[in-house]
């Protein structure tokens, strides 16, 4: 029996195009493969260029490229996965969930139930495509076992995600997918985004709340603190080169 491909993808994931984003994507895209994710996706508040732009580069760092955006909807945030033009927010949660379909990508419910966090509540929630059903920037973990209930109880799709707003946080929590290989698709390097969203259609997903051991995971987010701290100073420094050299946008 073939094995199945594996990909573990945060799909959740804000660069400094969000209004409260604090990244550069080129950050995000290199700490991403440093700590060993095969693709994040960038879901910036209403936002999608820069997304579009990651999703372009991704190659570059060895990673999948998907676009995404989280839309706010009328009665609550969603992630549309794998668009390329954004939802216009503002509009009702369901008729959003049909626009980001009729966009060619998938809706995913992201921190249900959560009223501070602009979760959508669950009488709104009458189809999607998937649920968010581990976020880690939960303080507790009342919030995602309820997401989990919800999910479970009615057939859908669950993926894990960071929500993560700085570096450090990338990849704390993300959705391993299991992709079944084919004579079109024999390798992973074979495999693209369209690939990967099916498979969250199937439900071929299983969500990793803690990527490595604790004393690993610090060393890796501490990198990143140090990269985007190198890339602060040299930025701002006119006679220094920027570091990483990615993110010298001078020329």
């Amino acid at each position: 029996m073939t094995p199945q491909l594996s990909f573990a993808i945060d799909f959740h994931v804000h660069s400094d195009e969000s209004y409260d984003g604090h990244e550069p994507i080129e950050l995000v895209l290199e700490h991403a493969a440093d700590i060993g994710l095969d693709g994040v996706v960038i879901t910036d508040h209403d936002e999608i260029d820069e997304s579009l732009r990651a999703a372009d580069l991704a190659p570059e760092y060895g990673l999948v490229g998907i676009p995404g955006v989280e839309v706010s909807t009328r009665h609550g945030h969603l992630l549309a996965i794998g668009v390329e033009e954004r939802p216009d927010p503002g509009q009702p949660f369901m008729e959003t969930v049909e626009t980001v379909r009729d966009l060619g990508g998938i809706a995913i419910v992201p921190h249900p139930f959560q009223r501070s966090r602009h979760g959508v509540r669950k009488r709104h929630i009458e189809d999607a495509d998937a649920i968010e059903t581990y976020n880690s920037m939960l303080f507790t973990g009342y919030r995602n076992r309820r997401a989990r209930t919800f999910a479970r109880r009615r057939g859908y799709p669950e993926i894990g995600a960071s929500d993560a707003h700085y570096l450090p946080n990338v990849g704390r929590a993300y959705t391993e997918i299991l992709v079944e290989p084919s004579a079109e698709t024999p390798s992973k390097a074979a495999i693209d985004g369209d690939d990967l969203v099916e498979a969250i259609l199937e439900g071929r997903t299983q969500i990793h709340g803690k990527r490595t051991p604790v004393h690993k995971s610090t060393v890796q987010y501490a990198k990143g603190a140090v990269r985007k701290s190198t890339y602060v100073l040299t930025s701002r420094a006119p006679l220094v080169p920027t570091i990483p050299a990615s993110m010298d946008r001078s020329g």
